[in-house]
């Protein structure tokens, strides 16, 4: 684990940047606004990567979620912080990242009374490789390929076992919207 200090952006309620804070001490029962990001990863079969978080993650330890999420670093692109946290968590390499729901936002609790609360535009990615996945067991503690259709019908019947982020942003057409359309066609060629 590294002793560097992860700083993440803090917004206003108009999204404006407003400073910067210790991602350590960001996430409480008074989480204040700020930028992240979600990425949904395809491979060549046209199945998206679903992790569960590991036990040890101080929000929704356990629940399964989209591939990977992170904060970009103040000044940092988005597409440069999928790249850098496809990397750290999954050990993986991604391309054709592509905004989906560009103005995703959400707040929510989890039964600590901790609070997620971010602005956090939502992307596609290609998977580069053709192996297995050998996630950091830091971030997940378990990966598994799936089919779209299959994790849009077991988010919608049993949310309470994904993250909150990931049934909202299917409910919101993740898997739907046109940017998913491009990137899939790019990863099954």
């Amino acid at each position: 684990m590294s002793s560097a200090i992860e700083l993440v952006t803090l917004l206003d309620d108009d999204g404006r940047h407003i400073g910067t804070a210790d991602k350590s001490t960001v996430h409480s029962t008074n989480t204040p606004l700020h930028l992240a990001f979600s990425c949904h990863l395809l491979d060549g079969q046209g199945r998206t990567l679903a992790t569960r978080r590991a036990l040890g993650k101080q929000t929704w330890p356990g629940v399964w979620t989209n591939s990977f999420c992170g904060h970009p670093a103040p000044g940092e692109t988005f597409e440069d912080a999928i790249r850098r946290r496809a990397a750290v968590e999954l050990n993986v390499e991604v391309t054709d990242i592509r905004p989906a729901l560009p103005n995703f936002q959400y707040r929510a609790v989890d039964a600590s009374g901790i609070v997620e609360n971010e602005v956090c535009p939502v992307y596609t990615a290609v998977y580069v490789g053709d192996g297995d996945v050998r996630a950091n067991p830091e971030e997940a503690c378990e990966v598994a390929w799936i089919e779209i259709v299959d994790l849009e019908e077991s988010a919608t019947a049993t949310p309470f076992a994904f993250s909150p982020w990931l049934v909202e942003q299917i409910a919101q057409g993740i898997y739907t919207g046109g940017a998913l359309a491009g990137t899939l066609g790019n990863a099954l060629n």
